[in-house]
């Protein structure tokens, strides 16, 4: 969370009018997993800090948004023991983990010009994990 806030007031200064800042979110943020409060809450801290920079940073056109990846198939989920997969894919309604792509996908969205209007969200990109 100090992470991203600092990351973010540094590059303010360098940042052209106009431009886009996408924070990495989670599900969590938004889902009450066990174990995970404080992760959950350190995401939803992200989610408002977005929120307050769309508000402060409209003079300079420069949107901001959240991108929460659900569970997405990388090496850290392959060292998962095959029942924990399974019991995490059966909370997504699309019965699958996303691809590492889904999520690039979605990025490349926010930072283009094909979001110009798309400011102060959260993008869930976790098969509606997060929405049920």
């Amino acid at each position: 969370m100090k992470g991203a806030l600092f990351t973010v007031q540094k590059a303010l200064p360098v940042l052209n009018d106009g431009g886009s800042i996408i924070l990495t979110g989670s599900v969590a943020s938004a889902k009450g997993t066990p174990a995970f409060a404080v992760y959950g809450a350190s995401k939803a801290a992200i989610r408002n800090f977005v929120r307050r920079w769309t508000v402060e940073l409209k003079h300079r056109r420069i949107r901001s948004n959240v991108l929460s990846p659900g569970p997405i198939a990388t090496p850290l989920t392959a060292a998962q023991p095959q029942e924990a997969v399974e019991k995490i894919v059966s909370t997504i309604p699309m019965g699958r983990v996303g691809e590492p792509d889904e999520v690039a996908k979605a990025a490349l969205f926010l930072a283009s010009d094909d979001s110009s209007f798309v400011t102060g969200i959260e993008l869930f990109v976790d098969g509606c994990r997060a929405q049920v």
